[in-house]
């Protein structure tokens, strides 16, 4: 924040941009035709840019005449509709009107309407928004895309209704296009984004400019509703899921083709870093629960991609087919940008119990977590490496109070920092999470029960109830208990709970009899289960030896099916996809992905199955291994032999056979007789891969 700060007083240090004179923007009620399916025809205002708000519960087509004469093609007023603020936000305004989008035109003088069903009015909003003579200034950060600042492009700050609001965390992105003609110049994108401002601002009464960032099919990016490009700033981009996102539109419509390479690579560029400050994996998926809209009821688990389109959160086309189509592409290509990466970091409990710090890595490397206390002491610290970030702090005997922590894992890394604890003696319940948050009580060891766990800021007495999608106990996890301030835990077993999505509420009151609250969702279910691979080891070298492997799984009842093979955060390779019928299942694979074989290392078969709670999935782990061990001879008296690796020894000495497993690398003897005479060995490894015989004869 100290570079962007440093980077923003430098650009106010030189001289402003000449921005032409800002958005000026007239509203007009379009007269109606007096039977159906008239066109109502205006003549209007020389405009830019228009968007149409209308009563009724149909809906609203139109087209613009240019300064050439020329008319456009037929649109539709609101493609990206539930572009909009979530609920329970002070920017909900404009009662009885359905909002449509702004869409720039370029220089028009006229308009036309064709309502579909039932529409009683409509009002339209002719912007006239001029390009600058002057190319917008771009703000550098370390790490980050050159990113155009609102100060550059011109946002009208006088016009703003409220401050920003932000997320605890941000979790995912999504992808919008804005609407509007392709054939805009390089000068009139800051154009394009100053209007979209005032008529987000001016005629849907929300707060600021919807989109979080926005980018041009140049390349450029632009700082999108303001509270800073770091910040999670709530956006008004996709209702019912603004809060937790970042949205980003790409200026333009983009149904039938897709966004230019300038426009994709910024995009990614985007997106990398900015996924990468809220250290999320772009490859990721997760089930994020719903604010509410008219698709996605409140509380309803959906469903994300981390890298997820406007479509994926409510009815709309959003961001056009073309665009869609290219987004797990896009997401793969992040996952590329700026490693290595820290993923997920992440600490539960407090002082006066375990605190327990976790995350990943996008590639092994040596990892360090450290706490320190309210003056800056450092008083505990754990290091470790590999991909797996997971160290415990014995906080037991720590005072209550606020302490800071940090994973580290390298200056090549973004470290991640976090504070736990609170004001000694002071009420409350913080970190309130379920680990883990899909439970399948199905017996087959795998997430069977959860743990949930809060910190407490004073002793308390503590009760924690599993409530139901309708508010109704459907278990009492923890009766009324006097608990100690710091860290606590309380187990989730669920042999006796439906399928569902449910509620923890835990309730703490001091003596004085204050109470606080904490809610954490978590699903149930048993639609996956028994996940397994048929070896721990796979050769496919079309030797004949542990060249397939066979992946099992049951399923409690029907659903669309994945199983696909990982290494790390990236997918592999696609085994098998579509509808299963309940019960067990077997996949056989090759050992192969679409364009030749694996290279050798560390994989995994993750089995998804997608239900109505949101998708369920587990993880298996397995090697492809196509390396012959080696044998060397180390030495005659005594005989033994060398070898780098566990394998299964073959030995013809002196004309008789036998075998030898060998469970570790390094010398194995093979006896003491009296004369080698004739020695052949050959060793077989875990994948059935075998070695050059090893010879030797007097």
């Amino acid at each position: 924040m100290k570079v962007l700060r440093a980077a923003l007083l430098l650009l106010l240090a030189s001289p402003a941009a000449a921005h032409a004179a800002g958005p000026t923007m007239v509203a007009r009620d379009v007269p109606l035709a007096s039977a159906p399916r008239q066109l109502a025809s205006v003549s209007a205002p020389r405009f830019t840019m228009i968007g149409l708000h209308w009563q009724g519960r149909g809906t609203v087509d139109f087209r613009t005449r240019g300064l050439d004469g020329r008319w456009s093609a037929w649109r539709p007023a609101a493609p990206e509709d539930e572009d909009r603020p979530d609920a329970g936000f002070r920017e909900r305004t404009v009662p009885g009107w359905q909002i449509g989008n702004p869409y720039w035109m370029g220089p028009s003088d006229r308009l036309e309407v064709r309502p579909r069903g039932k529409v009683s009015g409509v009002r339209a909003f002719y912007l006239w928004s001029p390009a600058d003579g002057v190319p917008p200034r771009m703000l550098s950060i370390a790490s980050a895309p050159p990113i155009v600042p609102r100060l550059s492009w011109g946002a009208n700050e006088s016009i703003r209704r409220a401050g920003p609001y932000f997320a605890d965390s941000l979790r995912f992105a999504v992808v919008h296009h804005t609407a509007g003609s392709n054939n805009y110049t390089r000068a009139e994108s800051a154009a394009i984004a100053r209007g979209i401002q005032v008529y987000h601002v001016k005629a849907n009464g929300w707060n600021d400019l919807g989109y979080n960032f926005l980018v041009d099919k140049y390349g450029q990016i632009f700082e999108g509703r303001f509270g800073g490009i770091e910040r999670n700033v709530v956006g008004a981009h996709a209702e019912g899921f603004n809060t937790g996102s970042v949205g980003v539109a790409v200026m333009g419509t983009y149904t039938g083709s897709g966004i230019s390479p300038a426009a994709r690579d910024a995009l990614a560029r985007l997106l990398a870093w900015r996924l990468d400050v809220a250290h999320v994996d772009p490859l990721s998926t997760l089930s994020w629960t719903s604010g509410g809209n008219a698709r996605f009821p409140r509380g309803v688990p959906v469903f994300l991609r981390a890298v997820s389109g406007h479509r994926d959160t409510g009815f709309t086309a959003c961001p056009g087919n073309a665009l869609y189509a290219q987004l797990n592409d896009l997401a793969g290509r992040i996952g590329e940008i700026g490693l290595p990466k820290l993923y997920a970091p992440s600490s539960r409990g407090g002082p006066g119990g375990p605190v327990r710090f976790t995350g990943r890595l996008s590639s092994p490397l040596p990892w360090a977590v450290t706490v320190t206390d309210s003056a800056g002491t450092r008083i505990a610290a754990g290091s470790g490496a590999g991909t797996a970030v997971d160290w415990t702090w014995e906080a037991a005997a720590a005072p209550p109070g606020a302490y800071s922590w940090a994973i580290e894992a390298g200056p090549a890394v973004r470290a991640a920092r976090g504070t736990i604890g609170g004001r000694a003696g002071t009420l409350s319940l913080q970190q309130a999470a379920a680990e883990p948050t899909v439970v399948s009580p199905n017996g087959d060891g795998v997430a069977d029960t959860s743990t949930i766990s809060f910190v407490l800021g004073a002793p308390a007495t503590v009760a924690a109830r599993l409530l139901d999608a309708g508010g109704t106990v459907v278990a009492t996890l923890l009766a009324p208990e006097a608990r100690p301030a710091g860290g606590q835990t309380v187990a989730l077993v669920a042999d006796a709970v439906p399928d569902g999505a449910y509620t923890v509420v835990i309730v703490a009151q001091n003596a004085a009899g204050r109470e606080v609250s904490a809610q954490v969702p978590l699903v149930v279910t048993r639609a996956l289960g028994y996940v397994g691979a048929s070896a721990a080891t796979v050769s496919p070298n079309g030797d004949g030896r542990f060249d397939r492997l066979s992946f099992s799984f049951l399923l409690g009842s029907s659903a669309p099916v994945r199983v696909r093979i990982v290494r790390g955060t990236a997918w592999v390779a696609n085994v098998v996809s579509g509808p299963r019928a309940p019960g067990q299942h077997v996949v056989d694979w090759d050992g192969r992905k679409p364009h030749g074989r694996l290279r050798d290392g560390d994989y995994e078969v993750e089995v998804t199955a997608s239900t109505e709670l949101g998708p369920v999935s587990q993880r298996v782990a397995f090697a492809v291994d196509t390396r012959p061990p080696t044998v060397r001879l180390f030495s005659l008296r005594p005989l033994r032999v060398r070898v780098l690796e566990p394998v299964r020894l073959i030995v013809q000495l002196n004309g008789r056979w036998r075998t030898i497993d060998r469970r570790r690398p390094g010398l194995v003897p093979l006896g003491s007789p009296a004369a080698v005479r004739a020695l052949r060995v050959v060793a077989e490894d875990a994948a059935g891969n075998r070695s050059e015989p090893l010879i030797h004869r007097r």
